[in-house]
């Protein structure tokens, strides 16, 4: 008598996404963090408070919503900060101060970023190289491209463009509302787009997209181009605020910061699973951290201490909630007798007591082609052929 498959414990409990519990944690961070600094006789909503998180909170959301897209394909980009960098140089040197260029000027900035997004994910896909090296590696050549031609601050942004940076409807400003756009747009290019599925698939096993027909090398690539070019924005943004190119932001850890941002929304830093909603509400996260560190006057360092816990505190709590429960084999606590003629060596399914070759039928966790027999081949993952 064939012993029925055990089934899988399910927990009855209602269970908070990951995206669900990083805006929860958003919001208990803004009363905690409200209610501090009312203890100290301040008020953390004031406008000139909510502006600043706002705008922080833009320069680094175009950061990590492209960093967002790379890290779902199981890559990186470091050179997203050089790229910003450049970006500011590129957009002034081209405005030259000129109302009537600011299109060209952000038409070749974009241009740029996206074409040294295209060489990063040629070079990772092509060339096989380690993501973190090849996008670490284009960092420094554009750092030597900058350190050598410029000196200091190059070209003029001309005051229409400037708005970009300092315009703002209420307390909300216009960088942060393009930022919230570029978000809802990502977003549904990852749910509504064929590269978009194709981008989780190839992050949660290259292997198995490769033999679903999935050509891998297409949506790495295209993440690397559309993250140089959201860090191509970000430049466009620093060079609105400071009116003329810098060369020197690259020093600003904006790839570091990125990449935490990330991390903190719930991103699998291995790829395949993740989203940009819980990017945004990380970048929030940092963003109101930020904010009350200033209004407290809390030493720099002990600022980077306590961000640098609270990042690692997220991953923990993430990787706890996320470990997947193992299925019980051999719910008798045995295990399976080896041994020709008794139709348990591995690779058979027929269960040890039956005495016959019929198994207990094909096993949900481990797909379809579980469970067949012996005679059977495996077919492909993408059908018969």
């Amino acid at each position: 008598m064939t012993r029925p498959p055990t089934p899988l414990p399910r927990n009855p409990r209602w269970r908070l996404g990951t995206t669900g519990l990083v805006y929860l944690a958003l919001v208990l961070l803004l009363v905690l963090s409200a209610a501090l600094v009312a203890a100290r006789g301040g008020n953390l909503f004031t406008t000139a408070n909510t502006v600043d998180l706002l705008t922080r909170s833009s320069l680094l959301g175009f950061l990590a919503i492209g960093q967002t897209l790379v890290i779902l394909c199981r890559s990186l980009d470091l050179s997203v900060g050089y790229v910003a960098a450049l970006s500011t140089v590129i957009a002034a040197t081209t405005m030259a101060g000129d109302p009537s260029r600011v299109l060209l000027g952000v038409g070749a900035t974009l241009g740029a970023a996206g074409l040294i997004g295209l060489v990063n994910g040629l070079v990772v896909t092509g060339l096989r190289v380690n993501p973190f090296i090849a996008t670490l590696g284009m960092g420094l050549v554009i750092k030597g491209y900058l350190d050598t031609n410029f000196q200091g601050p190059a070209g003029a942004v001309p005051a229409a463009f400037q708005a970009f940076g300092y315009t703002r409807i209420g307390v909300l400003p216009v960088s942060t509302l393009v930022m919230l756009g570029v978000a809802v747009a990502a977003v549904l290019f990852l749910r509504r787009t064929r590269t978009g599925y194709h981008m989780y698939a190839v992050g949660g096993d290259a292997e198995v997209a490769r033999l679903s027909g999935i050509r891998s090398w297409v949506p790495t690539v295209t993440a690397h181009v559309l993250c140089s070019v959201t860090a191509g924005v970000a430049g466009l943004l620093l060079a609105a605020r400071f009116g003329t190119g810098s060369a020197t932001v690259y020093s600003g850890g904006y790839e570091l910061e990125a990449i935490a941002a990330v991390v903190l929304g719930g991103t699998y830093l291995l790829g395949g699973r993740g989203g940009v909603a819980g990017t945004v509400a990380g970048v929030l996260i940092l963003a109101t951290l930020d904010t009350v560190f200033n209004v407290l006057a809390v030493d720099p360092f002990v600022k980077d201490v306590l961000r640098g816990v609270i990042v690692i505190a997220a991953v923990a709590v993430y990787a706890r909630r996320g470990h997947p429960a193992r299925r019980v084999r051999f719910p008798s606590g045995g295990t399976a007798p080896p041994g020709p003629g008794t139709g348990t060596e591995p690779g058979s399914t027929s269960d040890p007591g039956s005495g016959s070759g019929a198994g207990p039928g094909p096993d949900p966790d481990r797909g379809p082609d579980h469970g067949r027999g012996p005679g059977s081949a495996p077919q492909p993952l993408g059908g018969r052929r």
